[in-house]
């Protein structure tokens, strides 16, 4: 019962010592790409350490379950696990998997939240911008609306679409439009909905692990910034920068009073004053690392079979 009490730790260390690491580094704004997919390694880890400390639990407190997951084994690898059954292996396994039950209940639920949005949104829209005759539902990528509030919005789905107000086209200027476009396009590209709902439901799910909630709020920044970063290499760091301005200037956002969209004035300081971005061999390291942090709890969890073949 030494491993899975090793990957439990591993795991706990993991979701304690991680956020507090990544919160000290300076470059995740420099490379907000980079930035998801440590997070995402670092979750990932997390994740499997549960996963296999609950497969070797299980497999220590069921001969059915043992048989199972050794079944390809030599006897000397199975024996070097030392899975002794108790009332400890079968509580671990049955606390874990329950565990995994509720994440995947936290995240069904997410979804479906989403979609019940979407659907909402969907309907609104049809009704604010009804379908003419001859044209199918969902067939316009860009939808317009009538509206004193400047916005604009990507509406997922099988037929995503964007939608912006009269009173934005109004405010946009020049190539601004399409920076917006370009800024949408590059959330619906990369599929950032689904990190935004995955790490929803692991910090609903689980609010007192602190690896959890940093996921969530780092995803809602660090996609933010992933999607200035894609428009402003086709349309200019100062583009993007004054469509955020013309986007928010009414809502109280630059003012001193924190509001909903507070990240909104980082963002643009940031568009103005770019920071410098890391040495491609920098990134490829950082990229190469995070994707060894999934791979460790899976040696830990190979030590003992390993050492019994050599």
């Amino acid at each position: 019962m030494m491993v899975p009490a090793a990957l439990l730790l591993l795991g706990a260390l993991a979701a304690v010592l991680a956020p507090r690491l990544l919160a000290r580094t300076d470059w995740q704004d420099r490379e907000p790409v980079v930035a998801l997919w440590v997070w995402q390694c670092v979750v990932m880890a997390v994740l499997l350490c549960c996963a296999l400390s609950m497969t070797l639990s299980a497999a220590a407190a069921w001969q059915a379950v043992r048989g199972h997951v050794f079944a390809p084994a030599p006897h000397a690898v199975v024996e070097s696990y030392a899975l002794a059954g108790g009332p400890w292996a079968a509580a671990t396994a049955v606390a874990l998997a329950l565990g995994g039950v509720w994440s995947a209940a936290m995240l069904a639920r997410e979804i479906t939240r989403a979609r019940t949005r979407r659907r909402r949104r969907r309907a609104e829209l049809l009704v604010r911008a009804p379908v003419l005759p001859g044209e199918e539902p969902g067939s316009d990528r860009l939808v317009v609306l009538e509206g004193e509030r400047p916005d604009a919005w990507w509406l997922p789905g099988a037929a995503p679409q964007l939608v912006i107000t009269t009173a934005a086209l109004r405010r946009l200027k020049g190539r601004q439009l399409d920076a917006v476009l370009a800024h949408e396009q590059g959330h619906a590209q990369a599929r950032h909905d689904w990190l935004l709902h995955s790490s929803a439901a692991l910090a609903n799910g689980f609010p007192q692990v602190p690896v959890f909630a940093a996921f969530r709020d780092e995803m809602h920044r660090l996609v933010e910034l992933a999607a200035d970063d894609m428009a402003s290499r086709r349309f200019g760091r100062l583009t993007i920068a004054l469509a955020l301005v013309e986007l928010n200037e009414d809502r109280g956002v630059f003012g001193p009073c924190p509001t909903l969209q507070a990240h909104v004035p980082q963002r643009v300081h940031r568009l103005l004053t770019p920071p410098d971005r890391l040495p491609p061999a920098r990134r490829l390291r950082l990229t190469a690392a995070a994707a060894l942090v999934p791979v460790v709890p899976v040696l830990v969890t190979f030590v003992p079979g390993l050492r019994a073949l050599g």
